[in-house]
């Protein structure tokens, strides 16, 4: 395995936001433009402005840290990247549906992973002026300032977004919640948990490591749980790199009854493939 040069997560934290703004910036000339997109096999939209991002921040980072991997959203993938002990995890634009409808919630979600673990990420949010960033053992922040647990600032009852099916599970299990707002940007989404905007936020089975490397770091650093409902921990930088369903949370008690809808709608891999996932490096 390559091992990397002796910067700290704080380093590439530090990296990692210099890196966003540019890109934000770069974005801006896109968004809410005459914007060309197109559909990728996967039956996802890209667009030009995607693509122009990836470039920066492969070109940025890798200049930087050039015995670092690569896993991007818009990069072929190199099994090279297994071969490094630290690997950059991108998604140029995260919410890429909202981008081209013009939302303001899209975000930049970057990530380095060290030994399978998010270790220093940034989400940043361009057009609300709004960046999340988190080094592990160094706490997260929010536009620089620390970034501290909130719960449920004045709700009667947890403010949870979920896919229709999984609200169906919460329903008939009897919860007391509110629906809450399905941003376009999964990393963006994960965040609120930290924020308290919201109180839990799912994801369905197939959530890439560029979909949640960026939140993942940001919510450790603020103490919420979050993990794969069926085999707990997240990995990253294996040669599978999509997740089953995932779930964060602020409140403990909301663990059994989000983790069983889970995995009723979309269930869990046999137990010989999840300790295959599990001794995956």
């Amino acid at each position: 395995m390559k091992i990397a040069a002796q910067t700290t997560a704080a380093d590439d934290r530090e990296l990692l936001r210099s890196a966003a703004v540019t890109a934000g910036i770069i974005a801006a000339g896109y968004f809410r433009k005459d914007l060309k997109t197109w559909t990728k096999e996967n039956a996802s939209p890209v667009s030009e402005a995607d693509i122009a991002l990836d470039k920066f921040l492969k070109s940025a980072l890798l200049a930087a840290r050039p015995d670092y991997g690569w896993l991007s959203e818009e990069s072929v993938d190199n099994p090279d990247r297994l071969s490094h002990r630290r690997v950059f995890v991108v998604d140029p634009i995260d919410g890429t549906r909202g981008f081209i409808r013009g939302e303001d919630s899209w975000t930049v979600s970057l990530a380095v992973v060290e030994d399978g673990v998010s270790v220093a990420s940034v989400v940043y949010a361009p057009a609300r002026d709004e960046m999340y960033d988190a080094a592990i053992g160094e706490g997260a922040q929010l536009n620089g300032k620390p970034l501290i647990r909130q719960r449920n600032p004045g709700r009667s009852a947890p403010l949870i977004p979920a896919p229709g099916a999984v609200h169906q599970e919460l329903q008939v299990a009897g919860l007391n919640y509110t629906r809450g707002p399905a941003y376009p940007s999964l990393a963006y989404r994960l965040v609120q948990v930290a924020t308290g905007k919201l109180d839990a936020a799912v994801t369905r089975r197939g959530a890439s490591d560029w979909d949640v490397a960026g939140a993942a770091c940001i919510l450790a650093e603020v103490g919420i749980d979050f993990e794969d409902v069926c085999i707990g921990a997240l990995r990253f930088n294996r040669p599978e790199i999509r997740h089953g369903a995932l779930a964060a949370l602020v409140e403990p008690s909301l663990k059994a009854p989000l983790h069983a809808a889970l995995v009723k709608v979309y269930g869990c891999p046999q137990p010989q493939q999840v300790d295959l996932e599990r001794l995956t490096p």
